[in-house]
């Protein structure tokens, strides 16, 4: 017997519902949030530090780079002409890192209220000619490696938190359904909407 009746219409155009949805089938709950919440002091200290290891690994392809040379939204400095320009310490990219260390922050420390869900998807769609910049147009593909990368770089630095062994599991398994739904928000400003 079916348990629960799903608008799927509803899951493309209602924030809330959809992650409601989402986090219900994973299993994303307040023991979750509490757990996030909870690594948010032990994490503070290395957002700089995670922030830097994605620039670094960005840098490294001109595929993930190449979004970096057009002007950011927001950014009033000069901007580079070639990717020779554009360093690792470019004032556009110390600009780009200051937004990265702030969404981490706000994933660790904000409740998961309508807010967030709003924050969560402009983060998706501001990666698309739908927000911000429209010659910023980061294709899927890339979105999805370094969400790839940003989980992986996330998960290890918990793993060297030294939490004890139950609270490090819980919070591991929360950051990875928080980045799944993180993720979902993103391919939805991929996907073809549905008639």
């Amino acid at each position: 017997m079916i348990l629960n009746r799903i608008d799927e219409p509803r899951l493309e155009t209602d924030l809330g519902y959809r992650f409601g949805y989402t986090a219900a089938f994973m299993g994303f709950g307040p023991e979750d949030m509490a757990a996030i919440h909870g690594a948010a002091s032990h994490l503070a200290p290395l957002v700089n530090g995670l922030v830097d290891a994605v620039y670094q690994r960005l840098y490294q392809q001109d595929a993930t780079w190449r979004h970096f040379l057009p002007r950011q939204s927001g950014y009033e400095g000069a901007v580079p002409l070639t990717l020779e320009q554009l360093t690792p310490d470019h004032p556009q990219i110390a600009f780009r890192k200051q937004h990265l260390g702030a969404y981490l922050v706000n994933l660790v420390t904000k409740p998961y209220d309508g807010k967030m869900l709003d924050y969560l998807d402009m983060v998706g769609r501001i990666h698309t000619t739908k927000a911000g910049s429209k010659a910023i147009d980061v294709p899927l593909v890339q979105m999805n490696a370094l969400m790839g990368f940003v989980s992986d770089a996330l998960m290890a630095t918990i793993l060297g938190l030294g939490l004890p062994k139950d609270a490090e599991a819980k919070t591991l398994r929360a950051f990875n359904k928080l980045l799944w739904l993180q993720n979902d928000f993103i391919a939805r400003h991929y996907a073809n909407p549905r008639p």
